[in-house]
């Protein structure tokens, strides 16, 4: 989904089901991974971020999603936020994920992420709907 002011394209946010053999999780619930939530920065603080959550989680339950999920970067303040605000709880802490993938994938993994803050671990971050 992309979100419009006045035309112009400021946000989106996209996500995916797993395929059907594949689509129930570890504690058994059908779902979906939120993979991206991206407000341009002109519109920051004016609700694009929740509506574009609020319009996915919508479109989620109507397909019969009971269960989504998302996972962000412990650097990540302004979305870990957002995303509390709008009802999704952290489940699932992978300490030192960021910093495994640098090593064994993605060497250019920067050290620090937003706010000068290391980067080194994942959230994951539940909403049943």
């Amino acid at each position: 989904m992309i979100a419009e002011i006045r035309g112009r394209g400021v946000g989106l946010v996209t996500w995916a089901r797993p395929q059907a053999h594949a689509s129930e999780r570890a504690d058994g619930a059908e779902g979906a991974e939120v993979r991206a939530v991206a407000v341009a920065e002109s519109a920051r603080g004016r609700g694009v971020g929740r509506a574009l959550l609020a319009a996915a989680e919508a479109e989620l339950h109507g397909a019969g999603v009971r269960r989504a999920w998302l996972v962000t970067t412990n650097d990540n303040l302004t979305a870990l936020a957002l995303y509390q605000k709008a009802g999704w709880r952290i489940t699932t802490l992978r300490a030192g994920a960021i910093d495994e993938a640098r090593q064994a994938l993605k060497p250019s993994l920067p050290e620090s992420g937003q706010h000068g803050i290391p980067l080194r671990d994942e959230l994951e971050l539940t909403k049943d709907l």
